[in-house]
């Protein structure tokens, strides 16, 4: 009997009949074990703050550790949102694989992905903010500790936390220290003591940072220069009503913004990401002296992006990229592709199931999400062609890899940008008679999208569980194409 070591050497001497028997003769190579997953997830963080991606006013050292280690991806999305508070259905998006459309937001009516990874053999584990309701919690992890259950706290450095006890939330205590900080000590701890035994894990840490309120240790010692931080797009007042102009996020800055408040804020903005950028170095140390370190996915990423001054916004209630509905995405692991970016376009709901088909973890029955795993070993193919966004009934939008339009139904406005020359989105082509050609394109798109989901450009929510349509709105009617004049 040949041994495969030498099969392996010198097959190209032996015959191609000698070569079949010595194959079939030779014992199967065991299976690979399957990944573990670690799944760092912020809140409210835009997808331009992170210096390895291009950010040179910031400090992320442990995110450009992990974006040097990895894939990061230049164009993904949350979809939108059916009210203010855009974290709970993106959240939502997330872990269930479902798109803004089918989603239930306190995930009790389908199998989530974190579900399914723990009914494939894996011992999931949370610890973070969690804001899709209690009752669903123990549904989707097995274990957990320190949860934040809710949508912000008034004071992260004295968060209400709780943890998961025989397959019920505990009590609420009052922690000790930032929120931000015990969340990343519960991540090492898991790290520790974590056995091979247990099956490979999914450990999931979203954090409640940058969302404002931006508070820090005051001992802190990094800190920014106002004056440096006001965004290129910045500007004092949005030049319509977008619809959400009055809501508590556009709230946090009077009217008009200036550029020394603005400033003022990114500085504080901008301190808390290196808050939250030292926590994920120490859980990432852990998982470098750990024994899993050579098989573990590690994931970044964010709920949304945030305007903080960008076109005279403050908050994420729209559908601006880096104001809103762009994140930041990070994929680094054994067989991923270092130190480099993709342009694939993917929404935060692919995310999952892309991690279950590497994992070899069935999908939920009633998951949507596109797997774009073959990204993860080409960086230069494609994933989606377009992308839907919708806010409310007052907004929807549709990009291409080059082109954005966004629609205001209630404020009879259309914007068209060029996102490659663009990407702030300053320059609205809408209304140039030679882009008349293109705007007609993207409506066509856009009714195409909006068909494919039975969106009627109302106002939508859930209740009881199921899609419905609240008629808060009255129906509005996607405009007939413009003609087409000129060169697009």
């Amino acid at each position: 009997m040949f041994s495969k070591t030498f099969l392996n050497l010198g097959c190209a001497t032996l015959s191609a009949a000698a070569c079949a028997v010595a194959d079939s003769a030779a014992p199967a190579a065991p299976a690979a074990p399957r990944p573990n997953i670690l799944f760092f997830f912020a809140d409210d963080m835009r997808a331009d703050t992170i210096a390895a991606l291009g950010n040179t006013n910031i400090q992320t050292p442990n995110l450009d550790r992990l974006a040097r280690r990895g894939l990061a991806f230049n164009r993904a999305y949350m979809q939108g949102a059916c009210r203010g508070a855009t974290c709970v259905p993106s959240r939502a998006m997330l872990l269930s694989g479902q798109g803004v459309f089918r989603i239930d937001e306190q995930l009790l009516r389908d199998q989530t992905w974190p579900t399914a990874f723990g009914k494939a053999g894996y011992s999931t584990f949370i610890s973070g903010k969690w804001h899709n309701g209690e009752k669903s919690l123990p549904l989707c992890f097995q274990q957990a500790r320190s949860v934040f259950v809710g949508g912000m706290t008034d004071n992260p450095l004295h968060a209400t936390l709780r943890d998961l006890k025989d397959g019920r939330l505990t009590k609420l205590r009052v922690s000790t220290k930032h929120a931000c900080a015990v969340f990343a000590d519960e991540g090492v701890r898991f790290l520790g003591k974590h056995k091979e035994k247990d099956g490979p894990f999914f450990c999931y840490l979203p954090f409640d940072a940058p969302h404002d309120p931006h508070i820090v240790p005051p001992n802190y010692p990094v800190h920014y220069d106002p004056a440096k931080l006001v965004p290129p797009n910045f500007l004092p007042q949005h030049p319509f009503d977008n619809g959400e102009m009055e809501i508590r996020d556009e709230k946090l800055l009077p009217h008009p913004r200036t550029k020394k408040g603005v400033g003022r804020m990114n500085a504080e903005y901008y301190r808390y990401i290196s808050w939250l950028d030292t926590q994920i170095g120490r859980v990432l140390d852990a998982l470098d002296a750990s024994p899993y370190a050579k098989n573990t996915i590690v994931v970044f990423s964010a709920d949304s992006g945030v305007a903080r001054g960008s076109h005279g916004l403050i908050g994420k209630q729209n559908l601006y990229d880096y104001d809103s509905v762009r994140v930041p995405l990070i994929i680094a692991g054994p067989g991923i592709p270092e130190n480099q970016r993709t342009e694939a376009m993917c929404y935060l709901f692919d995310v999952l199931p892309t991690l279950g088909s590497l994992c070899q973890v069935p999908a939920p029955p009633k998951s949507q999400g596109l797997d774009f795993s073959p990204v993860l070993h080409d960086p230069g193919r494609a994933a989606r062609t377009d992308l839907f966004f919708a806010y409310k009934g007052v907004q929807r939008a549709v990009a291409t890899s080059e082109w954005k339009l966004i629609w205001y139904p209630r404020a009879k406005q259309t914007q068209l940008f060029n996102l490659k020359d663009d990407p702030d989105e300053i320059h609205n082509l809408a209304d140039q008679p030679g882009q008349a050609a293109k705007v007609a394109e993207m409506f066509a798109l856009l009714k195409k999208k909006m068909a494919e989901v039975d969106d009627d450009g109302n106002e939508w929510q859930n209740k009881k569980n199921q899609p419905h349509r609240s008629g808060a709105m009255p129906a509005v009617t996607v405009p007939k194409a413009p003609a087409a004049k000129g060169k697009p």
